[in-house]
């Protein structure tokens, strides 16, 4: 296999023509999966393999099977080539409000199909950006917010199979709630979100905080009921919203702020999200949002999902048939 000294991109003009080079795209991938240079055999674990550099592909020597750098990650199965899974990846991790599947098929010439596809596949990347590597600490906010349609603009079909009346509109919208750690010293402030079932109650939004916010940690929230057993882990302080919105450090601007960052992307870029695939969302504006200072800028944040993208596989039977929902979705 050869490769070149070419410069890594910084840019996404940059990114499409250094990775229109197989080789690179190729040496790249195999950077990322097998660091050490070392590779190995996805079905049988062992370093005998050849490589079979006219088609790119390795052969193992312990169980003769055939294997590319794709088999065992998100792009496994995918007849497109890497020249434009990267730069597809590339564009969601660094769109502040992400990229529609439109926009994403004009630019590499695929159907609005095929890159739904894709981005959904990215997205479980991310994912594994969105699960915070150690709690939360220091001065926190806690929030939930809901996300969807008027029942009243839905069509009389949506609303029988939701199973929205006249007095339960709120049935038509998905409840997401968040934590999110304040500006430090020494680092900047990082959220966790995720989908609720139904309504927020107590015990979920309690597991929530609990699993995310160490023990002790000053938590704002605002007058919900749901917050109120809080005090007996963490420092509780509330702001009522009928009242005022901040009271010296209290308060739930920084969670606003991110729930706006998110119903932009929703409304302004994806338009009409179904509630099985919003925990998807959630965790791509999560990924995007926690590292939004990386100190490499845009291809900081490239390698990082790059990094995420193996021992995933999502298919589209499974997306679209639910076999992959979210457990609060599919429960």
């Amino acid at each position: 296999m050869t490769t070149t000294n070419a410069a890594f991109p910084e840019t996404l003009l940059e990114a499409i023509r250094y990775f229109a080079d197989a080789d690179l795209s190729l040496a790249f991938m195999v950077s990322m999966r097998w660091p050490d240079g070392v590779v190995k055999c996805p079905s049988c674990n062992t370093d005998r393999v050849g490589f079979l550099a006219t088609r790119r592909l390795w052969k193992c020597k312990g169980c003769s099977k055939q294997f590319s750098v794709k088999v065992g990650t998100i792009f496994e199965d995918s007849p497109l080539g890497l020249d434009r899974w990267l730069p597809a990846v590339w564009c969601i991790v660094n769109a502040k409000n992400g990229i529609s599947s439109c926009e994403l098929a004009r630019a590499l010439g695929v159907t609005q199909k095929t890159a739904w596809f894709m981005l959904h596949r990215i997205r479980l990347a991310m994912s594994g950006g969105s699960i915070l590597k150690e709690k939360l600490s220091g001065q926190v906010e806690a929030d939930e917010t809901f996300v969807g349609g008027k029942s009243e603009f839905m069509h009389k079909n949506v609303k029988k199979a939701r199973g929205i009346t006249p007095g339960n509109g709120m049935v038509a919208k998905t409840a997401v709630a968040g934590v999110l750690e304040r500006n430090s010293e020494d680092k900047v402030s990082r959220v966790f979100a995720e989908v609720l079932p139904k309504m927020p109650t107590k015990k979920a939004v309690m597991k929530l905080i609990t699993e995310n916010v160490e023990e002790g940690a000053q938590i704002s929230t605002d007058i919900a009921s749901v917050y109120q057993d809080l005090r007996q882990k963490f420092v509780h302080e509330v702001v009522d919203h009928a009242v005022e919105y901040v009271r010296g450090n209290v308060h739930t601007n920084g969670l606003e702020n991110f729930w706006s960052l998110l119903k932009r992307a929703l409304k302004g870029t994806y338009i009409s999200v179904e509630p099985c695939h919003l925990f998807r969302y959630v965790a791509e504006q999560v990924f995007r949002f926690n590292e939004r200072k990386d100190e490499n800028g845009d291809s900081g944040r490239f390698v990082t999902a790059m990094a995420q993208v193996f021992g995933k596989r999502l298919t589209y039977k499974a997306l679209i048939g639910g076999d992959e929902l979210h457990p609060a979705i599919a429960a």
